[in-house]
């Protein structure tokens, strides 16, 4: 084998590298106004503590009662603040970051300059993609070990009731939680793909994350009217707050696995619209 061919060799063997990843991840976790919407999202599991700890609680939204529980389980601080946030907080963070994604670069003037690193347009787009998911896990994350850190700490832990009226262990509780966390945060993250997609569509991250934001909202309210039934098992949100099911015995796998299903299907038909758009898109900024 000549040198040339074992250089070649060793060029392909070499790891794929981060940095692209791990820069755009810092630029998202670094901006104050980032930094500020995850700040929001924990204050949520915050309010709900003092309060519940303060006054008897109370039924908060038309999603799993958690609230009822919070007393006699910490960990329920966790869930109830999902369900207040799932409608509009959460989908609201992961819009900033998504809408912001491609139409930032190209409002700032930089976008030109980082398809010439050189960056491959698919690639910038699956790393972009990648750092919206990774940012839905952690702003989910945000919530949920607040609430449950706040909720422990006030109301204290041991075994958890569930929704279905069986006991169950601490260990199985909280993995129950993480479950249901994990769940909602893929969620979020097929939302991101819309948001990917409205992004390559204009330079106006702003007007991209109002859209985004609009296309979710609209979801929630489709969902509501039994008029047109026939379309909400179609709709993005239909299956949000079905991470209730996991906190009951046996879990209802059935609205989970829709929910994936469904989350899967958006993220793959956006992100491929975000492919066909920014593969052929003339960038001039």
């Amino acid at each position: 084998m000549s040198a040339t061919e074992v250089r070649s060799a060793a060029a392909g063997l070499r790891p794929v590298s981060t940095r692209f990843l791990r820069s755009e991840l810092r630029l998202i976790f670094r901006r104050r106004r980032n930094q500020a919407g995850l700040l929001v999202l924990a204050t949520v599991p915050v309010l709900i503590s003092v309060a519940v700890k303060l006054s008897s609680p109370g039924r908060g939204s038309d999603g799993p009662d958690f609230f009822g529980s919070i007393t006699e389980n910490g960990l329920f601080v966790a869930l109830a603040a999902l369900t207040l946030e799932i409608p509009l907080f959460l989908p609201l963070a992961v819009a900033a970051i998504s809408g912001d994604a491609v139409a930032g670069e190209a409002n700032l003037g930089t976008l030109r300059y980082v398809l010439t690193v050189p960056a491959h347009r698919s690639r910038l787009l699956a790393v972009k993609y990648l750092a919206i998911v990774i940012f839905s896990l952690a702003a989910t994350a945000v919530v949920v070990l607040t609430g449950m850190v706040l909720g422990l700490a006030l109301f204290g832990g041991g075994s958890m009731t569930l929704l279905s009226g069986v006991q169950v262990g601490f260990g199985e509780g909280l993995l129950r939680v993480l479950t249901a966390a994990v769940y909602v945060a893929l969620c979020l993250a097929s939302l991101g793909a819309v948001g990917l997609f409205v992004s390559t569509l204009t330079e106006q991250p702003i007007g991209a994350m109002i859209a985004v934001l609009v296309f979710s909202t609209a979801s929630f309210i489709a969902d509501s009217i039994p008029q047109i039934a026939w379309v909400h098992p179609f709709l993005l949100t239909h299956n949000w707050l079905a991470f209730g099911d996991v906190l009951r015995s046996p879990v209802e796998w059935s609205g989970v696995t829709h929910g994936l299903f469904v989350a899967a299907a958006y993220a793959v038909v956006f992100c491929l619209a975000a492919w066909a758009r920014f593969s052929s898109k003339d960038v001039t900024s």
